[in-house]
């Protein structure tokens, strides 16, 4: 499933709780908590809230989110080499993240971008993503 195939109208539909997840998971105002804001740079959280995080959202929602699912689909049909040499995100894996992670302002997701550093692109509305896509049994 594309990106195209999620509206904003849906997003928007369940960005509240997802917010609202965020906060609590993060031990934040939910006011801090915006559509773009980077969950590691902005609200400081790190890699192991990401499952907690997930986790709360498997349970809020009814849906399934399979671990390195975004990293998967983020890669699409590039093999694991096309996509990383060294740690790093080939021009196509570059290109690739910028297609699948439309959320993200482009220059974030930069040429010379590590693998590792992913994760720190990934915002509120990525998440949100993640829920519509397992909802929609992509």
């Amino acid at each position: 499933m594309s990106n195209q195939d999620i509206t904003k109208d849906e997003i928007m539909a369940i960005y509240p709780k997802v917010a609202e997840i965020i906060a609590d998971a993060l031990g934040c105002d939910e006011e801090e908590v915006q559509p773009e804001s980077s969950l590691i740079n902005d609200l400081d959280a790190e890699s192991i809230d990401f499952l907690d995080i997930v986790f709360r959202l498997e349970r809020e929602f009814k849906v399934k989110i399979p671990r390195g699912k975004a990293m998967e689909e983020a890669r699409g049909e590039l093999t694991e080499d096309e996509f990383e040499q060294k740690g790093v995100v080939t021009e196509a894996g570059i290109a690739k993240l910028r297609a699948y992670l439309t959320e993200v302002p482009a220059d974030r997701i930069k040429p010379a971008l590590k693998a590792a550093e992913i994760p720190k692109l990934f915002t509120t509305e990525t998440f949100c993503k993640m829920v519509i896509r397992e909802q929609k049994g992509a």
